[in-house]
């Protein structure tokens, strides 16, 4: 979906303290892969590596991290519905091919009933931008930019199907406006569009542009949360800037399945271990950095929150007639 920056990666092993010592009734005993059904560098893929190296030193035995990437994430998700429900093939997955693809795909090659929710890993807000030389300043301009130009102005997602896709949607959809979506192949090619100017807007997850807004090359506008995020205190929600926009609130979120059928106690052995991750300062106070927070849930509770935002991007969906084809 969506990317940390690079640094980002290159830091998460130093999340990887000990968790305490508890016993757990199950262990893979052999060779683990997380597919990320996203490019390399984006929030799917680090949170798919994080939990990949904490699980490791936490059980002793390999996990490896295989990308695949297209169709907004449905793709990958596909590999690991078809895998065997044995805990050796996990999915390190997000909003998009786990909640808004089953309104979006009229011929989506899985369900929900397909894909056991393991673990919350990380929550946060999007936030609009724009490159820093666009001579829009607040939401107020951006709207009057837009119609301005109805039709004309492009905006880059992370993908058909991706959280980056369906917020401006929704948001568009609120200012009775109309703009042209140009999805790419994840975070980076988005970012490096946006960066050089070749797309007029972008609605990113807040973790992964945050360091392109605070150097100045990109443009803050609002963030799509209930209200400000203490890292851009002085970016406004967007519910708050104009009236059309008063019941606008988005967060996105990523989270660790598993294919149906996986037996509780892996579940619950695995959730155990990601809840004990997320509990570490270290990773908390990194999110807060990235400014998300620790998606931390039981599995039942994840179940549940999974399904709400199901529900909640189908009405979207479906008020905007969007019915594409997966693949």
């Amino acid at each position: 979906m969506v990317g940390f920056p690079r640094r980002a990666a290159l830091a998460a092993p130093a999340l990887l303290l000990a968790a305490p010592a508890r016993a757990q009734s199950w262990r893979p005993g052999q060779q683990v892969r997380i597919i990320v059904p996203a490019a390399a560098g984006g929030t799917t893929d680090v949170m798919g590596r994080l939990c990949a190296q904490h699980l490791q030193a936490r059980w002793g035995t390999p996990l490896v991290v295989e990308n695949r990437t297209g169709a907004g994430g449905t793709i990958g998700t596909l590999e690991a519905v078809r895998a065997k429900p044995d805990g050796l093939t996990l999915l390190s997955g997000n909003i998009g091919p786990q909640a808004i693809a089953y309104s979006l795909f009229r011929n989506l090659p899985y369900n929900a009933g397909q894909i056991t929710p393991i673990a919350g890993q990380i929550r946060g807000p999007n936030v609009l931008v724009v490159n820093a030389n666009t001579p829009v300043r607040s939401m107020a301009e951006f709207a009057a930019w837009l119609r301005a130009s109805p039709g004309r102005i492009s905006y880059a997602s992370t993908g058909v199907g991706q959280s980056t896709h369906l917020t401006p949607v929704w948001l568009l959809q609120l200012l009775q406006v109309e703009a042209i979506h140009v999805p790419f192949r994840g975070s980076a090619p988005a970012q490096i569009e946006m960066l050089a100017g070749n797309v007029g807007f972008l609605i990113d997850n807040l973790t992964g542009v945050i360091e392109h807004v605070r150097s100045g090359r990109l443009r803050a506008l609002a963030v799509t949360g209930a209200e400000r995020n203490a890292e851009l205190p002085d970016v406004p929600a967007a519910r708050e800037t104009l009236p059309e926009l008063a019941r606008f609130e988005v967060n996105t979120w990523f989270g660790l399945f598993g294919p149906a059928g996986l037996p509780p106690e892996i579940v619950r052995t695995v959730n155990a271990e990601i809840n004990a991750l997320l509990d570490l300062p270290e990773t908390r106070q990194r999110f807060a950095q990235l400014g998300g927070v620790p998606l931390r849930l039981s599995p039942e509770e994840f179940a549940a929150w999974v399904r709400a935002e199901t529900e909640k991007w189908r009405a979207v969906i479906r008020k905007e007639g969007l019915q594409l084809d997966a693949g």
